[in-house]
């Protein structure tokens, strides 16, 4: 019996300590550890026994999750350790604004070969040249989007 609680106990304290240490291995453990704990109750106790184990165990479970993803994000040291802002923003320009950016004449600020940087209206935009090599400080013209870079040829 002592070695089925050590065993559950190990896998409660396994599953909360996930909280702190990045990755699975602890989640793992401690499964295996509660599933270890199930499998010596069906040896010791029979299936009766393993089976009012598996309920307790599933039982602490809940708790333990309850515990660590309701409760503990309320708590000032829960705070410190989930996130509760969103965050907000795009990986790619809106369509309205990379149409209003057609057309434009933008300056490269940096080499592009063929991608680099350019400046349209005093905003910084990643570019992708469609005529190969520009120097830096070339007069250029936007033609549309490729990807999640501005595209852009020379102006002759």
């Amino acid at each position: 019996m002592t070695t089925i609680l050590l065993l559950f106990l190990l896998g409660i304290v396994l599953l909360f300590l996930d909280l702190f240490v990045p990755g699975i291995i602890l989640v793992v453990a401690g499964t295996f550890a509660m599933l270890a704990g199930t499998a010596r109750a069906f040896q010791e106790y029979g299936i009766g026994g393993g089976l009012l184990t598996f309920g307790i165990g599933m039982a602490l479970l809940a708790i333990t999750l309850y515990v660590e993803y309701w409760v503990l994000p309320k708590t000032r040291l829960g705070k410190k350790f989930f996130l509760h802002t969103a965050v907000e923003g795009t990986s790619q320009m809106p369509s309205d604004q990379t149409s209003a950016l057609t057309g434009r004449h933008a300056v490269a600020l940096t080499p592009l070969m063929p991608s680099g940087q350019i400046e349209v209206d005093g905003r910084r935009y990643e570019a992708l040249s469609l005529d190969g090599h520009v120097a830096r400080g070339a007069k250029l013209k936007v033609t549309g989007m490729q990807n999640f870079s501005v595209t852009v040829t020379k102006l002759s």
